[in-house]
């Protein structure tokens, strides 16, 4: 299972929220560079990274910052956030994002999205699958939809997708653990066959990225045992609660 640790971004700073409340931030370094270069330094290959505010203005903002970790370190970064349009995107991977998720659009606009993914790749197009009782939320989270969770994941699985990042917006930022049986059902729910699935050749299951409410160290092979692909980790970093020398301890006897 992969580690992915988070970078949320306000106003260039790196925060982080609870429950997608943007009146809960907390900034907890004003250089997401000098973050980033700490989770390289520990082994980590992968950064989740998040333009909180594109998210709320729904077009990309913070790609410099991007560019900036991406120039000056080897992280593998998928980068998310008000990505609306095929300039947003170009501007992403451009600036040096490896992948990009997409949320609010694969709801709002799925027939840029589905052409994202057939231009892209699946490798390179992350869905971006945010939920509050099992309904899609958009916009940041600031916007429930009537969108159920499980076929609209099915129904994205149909047009190639393959990386699933899920988060629970009750747990998000709130150090109380992950949905592990939400995951489970996604997990067990999600692999598709080729029988009525139009893109798909030969069985395959979702890569489910959990997010959301990781708080100790233990959850970990918790989340791999069932068959997370990948998982982000926040504010359990930064609150101390999960240090870099254990995740770089897990990294190395995987």
């Amino acid at each position: 299972m992969r580690i992915i640790p988070a970078i949320d971004i306000i106003d260039g700073k790196c925060v982080r929220l609870s429950k997608g409340d943007y009146d809960t931030k907390i900034i907890y370094n004003e250089n997401p560079l000098e973050v980033a270069k700490s989770f390289e330094a520990h082994g980590i290959e992968y950064l989740h990274l998040v333009d909180l505010d594109g998210a709320k203005s729904s077009k990309i903002v913070n790609y410099k910052i991007l560019e900036q970790i991406a120039t000056q370190t080897g992280l593998k970064i998928d980068f998310g956030g008000g990505l609306k349009s095929d300039d947003d995107l170009r501007i992403a991977f451009e600036s040096g994002a490896n992948q990009i998720t997409g949320g609010s659009i694969a709801v709002k606009n799925r027939a840029i999205f589905e052409k994202w993914i057939l231009e892209y790749g699946s490798d390179k197009i992350i869905l971006g699958a945010d939920a509050k009782d099992e309904k899609i939320a958009v916009s940041g989270w600031l916007e429930d939809s009537d969108e159920e969770l499980i076929p609209f994941i099915q129904q994205y699985q149909t047009k190639g997708i393959q990386y699933v990042i899920c988060t629970d917006i009750v747990k998000d930022g709130m150090l109380e653990g992950p949905s592990f049986d939400l995951y489970k059902k996604i997990i067990n729910l999600c692999t598709v066959t080729s029988s009525g699935v139009e893109k798909l050749a030969e069985a395959k299951g979702v890569k489910l990225i959990a997010s959301g409410g990781i708080s100790t160290f233990d959850e970990l092979p918790k989340l791999a045992e069932l068959g997370c692909e990948g998982t982000i980790i926040g504010k359990a970093i930064y609150e101390g609660r999960i240090t870099l020398k254990q995740l770089e301890n897990y990294i190395l006897n995987k």
